[in-house]
């Protein structure tokens, strides 16, 4: 192996404390160690990590070291013919000179004591998604509706237990009710150790012996599941509602998880809604956006008078304050703002025509009107116009 400089091998400096190189260690010693990293040149990288820091971390090897180079650290230790180069003595000091090898291993594969929760704890049932598709006025003014699904709920005939009526669950005496079993295998780096799911419980724990004939040992079983939900006014597309404890079933006595109903709003041929307001359009004539008028407007809460002031131009927005939705889970409503489109027409009587030359003139003003020809009329009446 081509000697690097030790610092430059674990990435710190030449004045790094103790612990910067500790720190640096456990990082590339998980980066590439054989069991995790597969890629080729990892093995042999890990073993270069691991000679730069058995002479780093020691403070006399360090120290000749850094006064002699490699030539300060050849043929002492580990080293030399014995040692990283050689034939059998590569990582014998893991266990030993390594103080903490044992932590950087646990890390690794999940021994070393850490602690894992009790298979046989209480727990909570898996939360449930729905979609529930509405009608645009219902998510504006509320209403109360049903849905209906499949669920998991606690075995009656078992109480959730999983055993036959007159029996109990007992512990696995494999892995002593931890759910794992701590493998031990010797490697060429040391003594390893390694958790696993207990192959007799399944991780469960518990082992029944004489399963329910109701729910075949699962504790639970499949039903339909009925809710009322009561939609509130003002929910909007994609927003969501919680019903605590009509998710699935929970575990070992554990409560049932909830239930998420997710809304779908159908559109409005009327209305458009952004957030709290309602947002319409109608249309007006020429002689109502000039003279001005009174006209119905609809409203989600039915039709309401909308004034047209004279001379209101094509576009014009009018608000009508507290005519959109309802404050979700609050007092108070939006707004509605609506649009009047003046249209022309397209068809117009002799007299209507001359009222409007006639205009025209009063205002001073020549005005030549644009007879449509025979192919324009004839188009028009196939379109129906």
């Amino acid at each position: 192996m081509a000697q690097r400089d030790y610092y430059e091998v674990l990435g710190v400096d030449k004045n790094a404390s103790d612990a910067d190189i500790n720190k640096a260690y456990r990082k590339l010693a998980k980066k590439y160690h054989p069991d995790l990293n597969h890629e080729p040149g990892a093995e042999e990288k890990y073993k270069e990590v691991n000679e730069a820091y058995e002479v780093l971390h020691d403070k006399q090897k360090r120290a000749q070291y850094d006064q002699f180079g490699q030539a300060g650290v050849n043929g002492q230790g580990g080293f030399g013919g014995a040692g990283f180069g050689g034939s059998g003595a590569q990582y014998t000091n893991f266990n030993g000179g390594f103080g903490d090898f044992t932590d950087i291993f646990s890390d690794l594969f999940g021994g070393g004591g850490r602690r894992r929760a009790d298979p046989t704890a209480p727990q909570k049932g898996q939360d449930l998604d729905y979609t529930l598709e509405i009608d645009f006025m219902d998510a504006i003014k509320g209403k109360k509706t049903q849905v209906s699904y499949d669920r998991s709920e606690v075995c009656e005939a078992c109480h959730g237990s999983g055993a036959e009526k007159g029996t109990h669950p007992i512990t696995c005496d494999k892995c002593h009710g931890t759910g794992v079993m701590t493998i031990s295998r010797q490697t060429p780096f040391g003594m390893m150790r390694q958790q696993t799911t207990c192959d007799k419980c399944h991780g469960k724990g518990q082992i029944i012996e004489h399963p329910c004939p109701t729910c075949h040992g699962e504790g639970t079983v499949q039903k339909r599941h009925t809710v009322e939900i009561d939609v509130p006014a003002g929910i909007d597309n994609g927003q969501q509602l919680r019903k605590s404890g009509d998710g699935e079933a929970g575990k070992n006595g554990g409560p049932y998880g909830d239930l998420y109903i997710v809304f779908k709003v159908k559109p409005s041929k009327k209305f458009t809604r952004r957030g709290t307001t309602i947002y319409t359009e109608v249309p007006i004539s020429f002689a109502q956006a000039a003279l001005g008028d009174q006209i119905q407007v609809d409203t989600v809460d039915g039709k309401v008078t909308l004034k047209i002031p004279a001379g209101t131009q094509p576009n014009t927005h009018f608000k009508l304050r507290g005519q959109g939705v309802p404050h979700l889970n609050s007092t108070g409503r939006g707004d509605q703002e609506t649009t009047v489109n003046v249209v022309i027409p397209k068809k117009m009587n002799d007299k209507q025509k001359e009222a409007l030359v006639d205009y025209v003139k009063a205002g001073g003003g020549n005005i030549t009107p644009q007879e449509k020809n025979f192919f324009e009329r004839l188009k028009d009446k196939l379109n129906g116009e």
